[in-house]
């Protein structure tokens, strides 16, 4: 079932965190941060939504990241139930899309909770001083991508955070698959 995304609580500080990366390392909200903001996206291997706009969230992260702005990618589904999003799946996810950025494990399950995730993707995009300035879609991309001329919202949100520190007023939710939660 498809989920939307709350509408930008525009302030709202980033919750902290320290998780393992693909590449080995522990990474933390402040080895991620950039200069001019941060986007952090919960994503997942498995998800049609995710598989529809990864190359396009790829070429965005790539080019934000030229403007100052740190980017990770998180994943939280119960890898249990959904063993297509399993850690190693997600280091030849990453490798398959060329995945320039942390792609990052919350085995727990507290970090997407603390951020109140609730889809793949969801993108939280965050000013220099880590405040929210940004929830909402990549593009008009659903299940499957939208035309290539569309507008980049996403990108267009976060390069007016990089060069004013505020995100647009109006945004439009993202949507996609549910975070799958453990039940155990």
């Amino acid at each position: 079932m498809a989920v939307e995304t709350p509408i930008c609580d525009f302030g709202w500080q980033a919750p902290p965190f320290a998780l393992p990366g693909i590449d080995g390392r522990i990474w933390s909200l402040d080895q991620v941060r950039g200069p001019k903001g941060t986007l952090i996206m919960f994503i997942c291997n498995h998800c049609p939504y995710v598989q529809a706009v990864v190359d396009r969230m790829v070429r965005d992260a790539n080019e934000l990241r030229a403007l100052g702005i740190g980017v990770a990618a998180i994943m939280s589904n119960d890898v249990v139930a959904y063993p297509e999003d399993g850690f190693d799946n997600m280091t030849v996810f990453a490798a398959r899309h060329g995945f320039a950025f942390p792609y990052l494990y919350d085995e727990s399950q507290q970090v997407a909770r603390a951020y109140d995730a609730v889809c793949t993707p969801d993108f939280f995009g965050f000013d220099a001083d880590l405040g929210l300035q940004y929830r909402g879609r990549l593009d008009e991309s659903r299940k499957q991508a939208a035309p290539v001329d569309v507008r980049r919202d996403l990108f267009e949100a976060m390069r007016q955070v990089a060069e004013t520190g505020r995100g647009p007023v109006d945004q439009i939710p993202s949507m996609g698959c549910s975070i799958k939660w453990r039940t155990d």
